[in-house]
């Protein structure tokens, strides 16, 4: 049957800064046309709950950076795998804004993410190859399937996978959608093997990239607020194009992954989303089995961290995996020969998903 990628160790960290929705009670926004939204705050805040199920998100604290994050993490990964790291073939870090230095408007990117936390980990193999990847939110994923495709072409054996984030120091305060975002970082180890009795590792993937009109329904603008220095950018978003190009194209991407993995959605126990926004997440789902021809979605199949962690991109599937996967999180539970789905959606626009048997 050959070598299956086999994840062997799971880490997260979660940033000690809680952020309710309270918090912002006293914030002024804005529109994109810089005129000051009148609607009360309250109210604001309230729909913007009940739209993406966001009650307080996390944020890192002023001395810790997306690096530190990182390491952490990547520190119990490798514990909860028992590899030694000086045998690890590759550390890939999936992030977007490099370190941003907490009142600063600097992005520091040299060196990469994945060079620092080599070196904080103290790895002194040369053949241990560091270097991050952008690709958006589904950018842990997409490392996951990089690492695979290393594996498959014989090139590789062990690897270290890394979604890490500080969305807090890029958004724009005086914008309603600077409440979804938040920080924290979420590792795996990753390792060639035979699958064994139950044929454990990634079944199958698939990935699309839309760049044409979608392109640019996430990118760096400047604040809303009317009076902001313009050469200062933000992360922004036309919402209601994401979310149409998710619901029209994610599902599509998710049964083109179980197809080629010929596993039936009926045998999948959980799906692993990108924590964007929970009626997104959950319209994809219900769009995902119509697509099947089933027509109730299962109880308990799409574990949720939206809720308390908020949206922090890369290390919103592995912080949340690794908590299921360690009974940390709510009832959800994971055992091994059951099947999961890992799916996600960002800026670029990009979409992928894996089907993986644990």
């Amino acid at each position: 049957m050959g070598v299956r990628t086999i994840i062997t160790g799971t880490g997260c960290f979660i940033p000690p800064v809680i952020k309710t929705n309270r918090d912002f009670s006293t914030q002024t926004f804005y529109g994109e046309d810089a005129n000051r939204i009148e609607t009360p705050t309250e109210v604001i805040v309230n729909k913007f709950q009940d739209i993406t199920g966001i009650e307080e998100r996390r944020y890192a604290a002023d001395e810790m950076n997306s690096s530190d994050m990182a390491t952490i993490a990547a520190r119990l990964a490798i514990e909860d795998s028992g590899v030694n790291p000086e045998e690890l073939d590759m550390i890939i870090v999936a992030q977007n804004f490099g370190n941003v230095i907490k009142h600063t408007i600097q992005t520091d990117v040299l060196p990469a993410i994945a060079s620092r936390v080599k070196h904080d980990l103290g790895i002194k193999n040369p053949n241990c190859v560091a270097y991050d990847i952008l690709f958006g939110c589904p950018g842990w994923v997409q490392g996951v399937i990089q690492a695979d495709t290393y594996f498959k072409a014989g090139a590789a054996r062990k690897a270290l996978v890394i979604g890490t984030e500080t969305l807090s120091r890029v958004i724009d305060v005086y914008d309603r959608d600077s409440m979804i975002f938040s920080d924290g970082a979420g590792a795996t180890v990753l390792e060639a093997q035979e699958p064994g009795e139950k044929g454990s590792g990634i079944l199958s993937w698939s990935v699309q990239s839309h760049c044409i009109d979608e392109a640019y329904y996430l990118y760096l603008g400047k604040s809303n607020f009317p009076d902001s220095d313009p050469r200062v950018r933000y992360i922004k978003m036309k919402g209601r194009k994401v979310y149409e190009y998710a619901m029209l194209h994610v599902p599509a991407a998710m049964k083109d992954c179980l197809d080629k993995a010929g596993v039936s959605i009926t045998d999948v126990k959980k799906v692993f989303i990108h924590q964007a926004n929970e009626k997104m997440d959950e319209g994809i789902v219900r769009r995902l089995y119509k697509l099947c021809g089933i027509k109730e979605v299962p109880e308990h199949i799409m574990p949720m961290s939206i809720h308390k962690l908020g949206n922090s991109s890369v290390a919103t599937i592995p912080t949340l995996f690794d908590m299921v996967k360690k009974g940390l999180w709510d009832n959800h539970d994971l055992r091994q020969g059951d099947i999961v789905l890992f799916a996600s959606v960002g800026a670029g626009m990009n979409i992928n998903a894996i089907c993986y048997r644990m």
